[in-house]
């Protein structure tokens, strides 16, 4: 049965955040992923712990599980399923605005159960959801405005990529749905690469090449653009 009480100075105690970190190895392993601005694997938790990797893994679970990790699958846009990466949570995230969150988790709700690639599924509704929030937006026909425009919206705080990077970047600084993550990454980023690329598809960018890389930058998730996004917009 959960319980609940209040801290010293009155406010609410957070019970399964707290029974979490109630293991010194996983307040251990709280710290060195809180503490590792790109995210750490299990691997790499279990080399700079010493535990056993399935003992690593199981006590990073329960850390999502709690709300005080998420994970994804960082994979710089290469085929195969690479292995979690995990990263703390924000302190305070920024929530998506509501209608956002609603039809996100409804989306969710009927991605297909038979075993199939959820990731890709995801993908192809967020494209299409991706089209319909660039119709609506205010940017003109430049793809990356109409882009951060979107994103912008959504509550991703997105900011182009530092100067010299050497990649057509888009950072987005906070995750409005990382609730959402916590319980399905795979269909959440997913449905977040498929959006980019159907703003891409409204303005007229072949978007097949488009990524969403989970933690691709330190404090941030990266949408890695075509290069044709920024001759489209004028940029050389």
């Amino acid at each position: 049965m959960e319980t609940s009480g209040t801290g010293p100075s009155g406010e609410r105690i957070n019970t399964p955040q707290h029974r979490a970190l109630g293991s010194a190895s996983r307040v251990v392993i709280f710290r060195l992923v809180r503490d590792a601005a790109g995210g750490l694997t299990a691997a790499d938790v279990a080399a700079a712990t010493g535990q056993h990797l399935s003992t690593t893994r199981a006590h990073l679970e329960r850390l999502v599980e709690a709300g005080l990790l998420v994970k994804a699958r960082a994979s710089g846009g290469l085929p195969g399923r690479p292995a979690w990466r995990y990263r703390a949570t924000a302190a305070d995230p920024a929530p998506a605005p509501a209608p956002y969150r609603a039809l996100a988790a409804a989306l969710l709700d009927h991605l297909p159960r038979d075993g199939g690639d959820l990731r890709d599924a995801a993908a192809r509704i967020g494209r299409d959801w991706g089209r319909q929030l660039a119709a609506s937006t205010p940017a003109g026909d430049d793809p990356v405005e109409a882009l951060t425009a979107v994103f912008d919206g959504l509550g991703f705080s997105p900011q182009p990529g530092p100067a010299g990077s050497g990649d057509d970047e888009l950072h987005l600084h906070t995750c409005p749905f990382l609730e959402l993550v916590g319980h399905n990454p795979d269909a959440m980023c997913g449905l977040h690469a498929g959006v980019a690329q159907g703003v891409l598809d409204s303005r007229g960018v072949a978007s097949d090449r488009a990524v969403l890389e989970p933690f691709g930058a330190p404090h941030a998730c990266v949408v890695r653009l075509p290069l044709t996004a920024r001759r489209i917009a004028g940029e050389p």
